[in-house]
């Protein structure tokens, strides 16, 4: 039987905003960072899709680094990360996204994903 691919969609403005590092004094800078960690973390994902938005943009390029995927989201952070989810989903992806939004979980639950906290994941990385 073949394993599934197994997602995980990071909403990267919830994951940098849990630390009090001046990160809102250098977005870019802070995305730039969290997509290091995830390419060096020990994660079990086969791909890590980072979907960061507004000034975050300018910290890493839209493509693909190894098993990180960044997306650039062209209007809001959340509607990319509901529409990445629901693609990973409907090409039978096991799919966990990570943010704190209580509305856009239960968004990304309606689609058959997992979500989890940003704290969850940074205790992976």
């Amino acid at each position: 039987m073949k394993k599934l691919a197994t997602v995980l969609v990071v909403d990267a403005a919830n994951v940098v905003g849990t630390r009090p590092n001046g990160w809102w004094k250098d977005r870019a800078g802070a995305a730039r960072n969290l997509h290091e960690a995830l390419l060096v973390g020990d994660t079990t994902f086969d791909e890590i899709v980072l979907v960061l938005e507004g000034g975050a943009k300018g910290g890493v390029r839209a493509g693909r680094d190894q098993h990180v995927r960044t997306v650039h989201a062209p209007r809001d952070g959340d509607s990319e990360i509901e529409r990445q989810t629901a693609a990973a989903v409907a090409a039978g992806s096991q799919v966990t996204v990570i943010t704190a939004d209580g509305f856009l979980r239960a968004r990304v639950q309606g689609l058959g994903a997992l979500a989890m906290s940003p704290s969850w994941l940074l205790d992976q990385l």
